[in-house]
């Protein structure tokens, strides 16, 4: 399933070739999150202003959004498809920075920081110090990037064939893209949208 060269099959033989193809890439981009999540959560248990307010405002800028408008009128399947497709045209977007392979990056460090800063509350104490709230947040934030970290990685691979085309990205090109290289983009984010529905169906139906 793993043969770079080979370019047919069911949609799950592809799927896990393409995965296979960017599992460099794709490691790449959970590190870089993983790493940015841990500083975001060290500068604000560690009480640095800057992070706690960044977090404030970001917060405080949600409420008045339609995700948290709808939750807030008990329409938590609203607030799961909204964030949902929020999260999708997100992934979408970076995909797409993926094309310049070191522009992502810093795009997904963000993120990975905003994930982790958000792991205190609104007076600032941690949201680990009670097992139930830090497995929902812990579980929440995995779920989300996962699938973040494979389009991302499935972005960046693209980035890469378009550089330097391995032998399996030969072949017929689209804008100067190998084409299946964009194809493996494709499969990819078909593997991560449901990935996506059901981080944010838990995150608005677990608590």
């Amino acid at each position: 399933m793993c043969d770079e060269n080979y370019k047919t099959g069911g949609l799950m033989q592809t799927a896990v070739r393409a995965f296979c193809r960017a599992r460099i890439p794709i490691l790449t981009v959970a590190l870089t999150y993983a790493v940015s999540v841990a500083v975001g959560m060290i500068m604000v248990h560690a009480g640095n202003s800057f992070a706690l307010n960044t977090r404030d405002q970001i917060v405080a800028g949600a409420q008045s959004g339609p995700i948290l408008t709808a939750l807030n009128l008990n329409n938590r399947l609203l607030a799961g498809l909204l964030d949902y497709v929020g999260n999708l045209f997100g992934a979408f977007s970076t995909s797409i920075a993926g094309l310049g392979v070191v522009f992502i990056y810093p795009i997904v460090a963000y993120r990975g920081w905003i994930g982790g800063i958000v792991s205190v509350d609104g007076a600032h104490l941690s949201r680990l110090a009670d097992a139930r709230e830090a497995a929902y947040y812990l579980i929440t934030l995995v779920l989300q990037l996962i699938p973040y970290s494979i389009s991302g990685g499935a972005g960046v691979n693209m980035g890469l064939a378009y550089f330097k085309p391995k032998s399996c990205y030969q072949g017929n090109k689209w804008l100067g893209i190998p084409a299946e290289a964009i194809r493996d983009v494709l499969r990819l984010y078909l593997v991560a949208a449901p990935l996506f529905l059901l981080a944010s169906l838990w995150e608005f139906f677990a608590r």
